[in-house]
C-alpha cells in the first residue's frame, strides 16, 4: 500500500480509532497491516494515550519492534505503563544498548530493575556499561561495534567474518563501516564495506582501511554528532580513557542527536521546554509544565519594564504623545535583538563561531544594528515629523538608531556568554532577550526625549 495522502490518512486514522473504541480488534489489526511502517508510526504519534497500548499490541512483532525503537524515551515509558509485562520485556530485549539506557533513564526505578533483569548476561552488561556514562555523553548514544577487524587479515577473511556476524535488524546498518583495531583494541582506521567487497581477496585490511579520528566516551554528544555530520563520515569510533575502542557513533546516531537538539532549541527560543514526545500524545499537564516556568521567569523580567515606566511617569505626563510610540520602539528593539540572537546561536551550533570571536561578533552585530537603525530612524523621523512635529520626529529617529544598535549587541552577547559558561545558548530565549531589550530601550527612549524636548 502506498503512503496515504492527507485526506486518506485522516480517514484511516478516524477508522482505526472507531474500531478500537468499538473493540473490533481483528478489523483494526487488518487495517494496520495494510499500512506502511512510517504511516503506522505517524498514526501512533497522533493516537490518544488511552488507545495507544491497544493499537500497539495489534501490530506485527517486527513492525512493533521497529516503531518502539524509534519512539522518544518518554513516549516509550508511557507506552510501557499500558503494555503487559511479557510484551514489554520482549520489546526491550530487542533494543540496542544505547536505546535501552535512554529508556531506563525515563522509567521508574522498579520498572528499570525489572527490564534489566529480563536481559541476558551479555545484554545486561552492555546496557549497564552505557548507564555508567554521563547523560549527555557520547557513551549514552554510541552503538555497539558489531565486529572489529584486524589489519593483518585478508579482505576475503574479513568478508567471511562479517557474513557470520549476528546482529539484530535494527543494527544491521552498523556493518556498513567497521573499525580496524590493534591487539590491544587501539583504533587504527575504518573499513567501508563497499570498498572491502571490491578489494582483491588476498588484499590486506591494512591496505584498504582509511584513517579516522576518535572521540572520548565522555565527550559531549552534540559536539561529537556535529563532527560526524559536518565531516561527512559514516561513523566515529568511541574510545575509553585508555584509548581502547568501546563503541561507534554512527551517522544515524548523530542525525538523531542533532534533530533532538534542534527541537530543544526551537522550543527554548520560543520560551518553552521540549515536550520529549509527539504533541497529541502529550498530556495537558505536561504541556502546562513545559511553559509555566518560562512564563513566570519572563513575567518577573517584565516587572523591569513596569519599573522603568513608573520611574519616567513625570516625563510621560508632560508629553503624553510619547506613550503612542512605546509599542513601536519596544517591538522594533525586541525583533532586532531576536534576529541577532537567532543568527549567532545558529552560528555557534554549526561551529562557525566560538567565544573567542566575541569582539568580532559583537562588532559585526553592532554595525548591522546601527545600519538598520539609521534606515528605520530616517523613516521614523520623516513619518513622525510629518504627522506630529519635527522635535518628536527627532526623538523617535534618534531612539530607533540607538535601540537597534543596542538590541543587536545584546542579542549577540547573550548566546556567546552562554556558550562560554557551558550553558545551552538557546536557554537565552528570544522572549527573555525581548524583555531585557524592552527595559533598556525604554530607558534610552525617555532619556533622549528629556534631552531633546527639555522635559
Amino acid at each position: 500500500m502506498t503512503e496515504p495522502q492527507e485526506s486518506t490518512f485522516a480517514e484511516l486514522e478516524d477508522e482505526l480509532w472507531d474500531l478500537l473504541r468499538a473493540k473490533e480488534y481483528a478489523s483494526a489489526a487488518e487495517l494496520l497491516r495494510g499500512m506502511r511502517t512510517a504511516a503506522v508510526e505517524r498514526l501512533l504519534d497522533r493516537t490518544p494515550p488511552s488507545l495507544m497500548p491497544v493499537a500497539f499490541r495489534l501490530l506485527d512483532k517486527d513492525v512493533a519492534v521497529e516503531i518502539f525503537g524509534n519512539m522518544e524515551p518518554s513516549l516509550q515509558s508511557d507506552l510501557i505503563d499500558g503494555l503487559a509485562d511479557e510484551h514489554t520485556l520482549d520489546l526491550f530485549s530487542q533494543l540496542g544498548s544505547a536505546t535501552q539506557a535512554r529508556l531506563l533513564d525515563e522509567v521508574p526505578a522498579e520498572v528499570a530493575q525489572r527490564l534489566l533483569a529480563s536481559l541476558g548476561p551479555a545484554e545486561r552488561d552492555a546496557a549497564a556499561e552505557v548507564l555508567g556514562y554521563p547523560e549527555d555523553s557520547v557513551g549514552r548514544r554510541m552503538s555497539v561495534v558489531p565486529q572489529e577487524l584486524s589489519p593483518n587479515m585478508s579482505a576475503a577473511t574479513a568478508l567471511n567474518i562479517i557474513r557470520d556476524v549476528t546482529v539484530s535488524e535494527t543494527e544491521v546498518d552498523n556493518l556498513a563501516v567497521l573499525p580496524v583495531g590493534s591487539t590491544t583494541h587501539k583504533v587504527l582506521g575504518l573499513v567501508h564495506l563497499p570498498r572491502l567487497v571490491r578489494a582483491e581477496p588476498d588484499e590486506l585490511v591494512a591496505d584498504i582501511m582509511e584513517p579516522t579520528e576518535t572521540v572520548s566516551v565522555h565527550a559531549d554528544v552534540e559536539d561529537a554528532a556535529r563532527t560526524v555530520v559536518h565531516d561527512r563520515v559514516q561513523a566515529l569510533p568511541v574510545v575509553d580513557d585508555a584509548e581502547r575502542l568501546i563503541g561507534m557513533l554512527t551517522v544515524a546516531d548523530a542525525q538523531l542527536v542533532l534533530e533532538e537538539e534542534e527541537s530543544e532549541d526551537t522550543f527554548r527560543s520560543g520560551g518553552a521546554e521540549p515536550l520529549g514526545q509527539p504533541y497529541l500524545s502529550t498530556s495537558i499537564m505536561q504541556l502546562v509544565k513545559s511553559r509555566i516556568t518560562w512564563l513566570l521567569v519572563l513575567g518577573i523580567g517584565a516587572i523591569l519594564t513596569v519599573q522603568v515606566l513608573d520611574y519616567f511617569e513625570d516625563t510621560l505626563a508632560a508629553m503624553v504623545v510619547l506613550t503612542l510610540f512605546v509599542p513601536l520602539l519596544t517591538g522594533t528593539g525586541g525583533n532586532t535583538g531576536n534576529q541577532a540572537a537567532t543568527t549567532v546561536t545558529r552560528a555557534i551550533a554549526l561551529s562557525q563561531v566560538t567565544p573567542r570571536d566575541f569582539l568580532r561578533v559583537v562588532g559585526r552585530e553592532a554595525l548591522v544594528g546601527l545600519t538598520v537603525g539609521l534606515i528605520l530612524g530616517t523613516l521614523g523621523f520623516l513619518g513622525t515629523a510629518l504627522f506630529w512635529a519635527p522635535d518628536i520626529g527627532l526623538v523617535i529617529g534618534t531612539t530607533l538608531v540607538v535601540i537597534c544598535t543596542l538590541a543587536a549587541s545584546v542579542g549577540s552577547v547573550m548566546p556567546l556568554i552562554a556558550s562560554k559558561i557551558g550553558v545551552d545558548p538557546a536557554v537565552f530565549s528570544n522572549p527573555f532577550i525581548s524583555t531585557v531589550v524592552d527595559a533598556l530601550g525604554l530607558i534610552v527612549y525617555f532619556l533622549i526625549a528629556k534631552a531633546i524636548l527639555g522635559i
